[in-house]
């Protein structure tokens, strides 16, 4: 069985793979960047699935400096809050690297139209990979079993 973890601000990744992607996986769900960080001291992980967009997470919880993000968006800081959460899976996928963490990351986020953008991820932050948000639960399986060495 391979241990996922999920990693989103909501229950939509969580419920589906229950339902479709039963067989070979163990999912457990974490909220934000700072849950998945307290888990993944505390359990080991074959592969992690990595949501960008955190819109519904409380702001407390939102990884990156909100104070110098706001200085970039010259005092706005409605859309540096935005900014956090449309890009917070980069943030946390950072955090988890920081933190020693290796494991395999699946993101969800259409980097088709952004390769170089991906590339530089890769790059920095590899052993990474992606699925766009249309993937379908034989994708999902493929990619996720990939990533898990399977």
């Amino acid at each position: 069985m391979t241990q996922v973890l999920i990693i989103e601000d909501g229950q939509e990744y969580s419920a589906l793979f229950q339902r479709y992607l039963t067989e070979g996986f163990i999912f457990t769900r974490a909220g934000d960047g700072p849950e998945a960080l307290q888990l993944l001291q505390a359990r080991a992980f074959a592969v992690i699935f990595l949501d960008m967009r955190f819109d519904r997470a409380a702001p407390s919880r939102l990884l990156g400096d909100l104070a110098a993000t706001t200085a970039r968006f010259t005092g706005d800081e409605a859309q540096a809050r935005r900014h956090l959460e449309d890009h917070q899976g980069v943030y946390i996928l950072a955090a988890l690297r920081e933190a020693g963490v290796s494991v395999p990351v699946v993101m969800s986020y259409d980097f088709d139209g952004e390769p170089r953008r991906f590339k530089h991820l890769e790059s920095r932050y590899a052993p990474l990979f992606y699925l766009t948000d249309d993937a379908g639960p034989a994708e999902i399986r493929a990619a996720l079993g990939r990533a898990g060495g399977d």
